[in-house]
């Protein structure tokens, strides 16, 4: 008899995906998963991190159900409140989420600045732990992520920031590296919108027709096809002209990790993890034809 209570409580565990036991963390994500009250999981959640009790997640968690409860001002204040009490390994994961907030509330000075210091942290070899890969995990499923992927990825979300700056001089360079380094059809849009809005139109429409003949990954996506058709639409009645007032010679370094080169050069004990990937790519300078 214990041991069928035993299995079903495994069970029960494993189906509403739930941590073992009954803490104060367990109780509030019973109430989050299960019963479903967010307001009160949230109160639940206050209630581990003052315990101590797997502070880590619990900020986390509670971060992102704030964010869901349009509370993300509030979130935004208790990461930077409580994130002294987490580990090492959790903060990584917590600068994913206030970046996110960040993108919720539209501060995107906030936003650009946090997605620089993780270009700043894989640039010296302090992100991944010096290694080409880790671990990540999405809707409860592993998969490994590498720094290249992790690289585009970053650069993709600053290259946004930038367009919703209507920066579109320094959201060309950073989505221009972002397709050097791991190129998609995604990014690939994006990049064409840069230069649409710059009047570099031959390198637009070259880009448009790389996507279009599924050149790219991701090209197939229905959402992406049919947005690169609509850009293509934009572009032609404009003529192949370069705008007069567009920046010439604006580099990686120049908009999105100041003083990269003089880090990169400068030789100390801390530099030898640099992942060899910042070696191997050269900088995004004049590569489209406009």
């Amino acid at each position: 008899m214990k041991g069928d209570l035993k299995n079903k409580q495994e069970s029960y565990h494993v189906v509403h995906k739930l941590p073992p036991g009954d803490s104060p963390y367990v109780r509030a994500k019973h109430v989050q998963l299960v019963e479903k009250d967010p307001d009160a999981a949230i109160v639940l959640f206050w209630k581990a991190i003052n315990a101590g009790d797997r502070v880590d997640s619990a900020l986390k968690d509670m971060a992102v159900v704030m964010k869901q409860q349009d509370r993300a001002e509030e979130a935004i204040e208790a990461i930077k409140s409580f994130r002294g009490r987490c580990s090492k390994q959790a903060q990584e994961s917590l600068d994913n989420v206030l970046i996110d907030l960040y993108k919720k509330c539209g501060k995107l000075d906030e936003q650009i600045e946090l997605l620089k210091q993780k270009l700043r942290m894989i640039y010296q070899g302090e992100a991944f732990n010096g290694k080409l890969t880790k671990t990540a995990r999405s809707h409860g499923k592993k998969f490994q992520v590498t720094v290249k992927q992790e690289t585009s990825r970053i650069l993709g979300n600053l290259g946004w920031a930038y367009m919703q700056q209507a920066n579109y001089a320094a959201a060309e360079v950073v989505y221009g590296k972002a397709q050097q380094i791991d190129p998609d059809a995604n990014k690939a849009c994006n990049l064409c919108l840069c230069l649409l809005k710059q009047a570099k139109y031959a390198g637009a429409r070259a880009i448009l027709e790389e996507v279009l003949q599924g050149n790219l990954s991701g090209a197939d996506d229905p959402k992406t096809r049919n947005r690169a058709e609509e850009l293509l639409k934009e572009l032609e009645p404009c003529q192949s002209t370069v705008s007069s007032s567009s920046p010439v010679g604006l580099s990686l370094e120049d908009i999105c990790v100041e003083g990269l080169d003089e880090l990169m050069n400068q030789w100390t004990p801390f530099r030898t993890r640099r992942l060899p990937i910042f070696e191997e790519i050269s900088p995004y300078r004049d590569q489209l034809a406009c």
